[in-house]
């Protein structure tokens, strides 16, 4: 501890203070406040003009990072902006499902089955919305339309897998 006599009054700084102050610094780990990374922090809020793809991007990191509640905020945005973009409502639909905000998924996918209906990706996601659900059975008829559209698809496998360890599995 090193002092320092200053008129009558004695000052104690603390060797260990710089290295107090060191640890408040930002990581280099990319990481942000509450588990965020750091490139899903930007604030776009007050942005009224997007480039092509800005706001779908934007989605799918947050989706990615699994931050449900601002890709589904980002999301709603999208579709507004662009409505006739299948990936803005494939996006919507994904991220209600997961903050179990199922009345704006079901609107989603009722828009997406007239832009993309008869696809492996429309029945892929909205059977896995069925079994975020619980509604098994539902679920497992849009899995095997998607499975006879192409036999082939790795998503439709691991679905199917997960439907069978849905079933297998007791639930709490």
């Amino acid at each position: 501890m090193l002092q320092i006599r200053v008129g009558t009054k004695c000052i104690a700084l603390l060797i260990a203070t710089g290295a107090i102050l060191a640890g408040c610094q930002s990581s280099s780990d990319g990481l942000a406040a509450y588990g965020d990374s750091a490139k899903t922090l930007e604030d776009d809020s007050a942005v009224a003009f997007y480039k092509n793809d800005e706001l779908i991007t934007t989605g799918k990191l947050q989706f990615q990072e699994k931050n449900y509640g601002k890709s589904y905020a980002i999301y709603k945005r999208a579709v507004d902006v662009f409505p006739q973009d299948p990936a803005a409502w494939l996006g919507l639909a994904a991220s209600a499902d997961m903050v179990a905000r199922f009345d704006t998924s079901d609107r989603a996918y009722q828009q997406l089955s007239r832009m993309i209906g008869n696809t492996p990706v429309y029945y892929n996601n909205i059977g896995y919305s069925h079994l975020l659900r619980g509604d098994l059975r539902t679920a497992r008829g849009y899995f095997l339309k998607a499975y006879e559209l192409d036999p082939g698809n790795e998503v439709t496998a691991r679905n199917l897998e997960l439907m069978k360890n849905s079933v297998n599995y007791a639930q709490r």
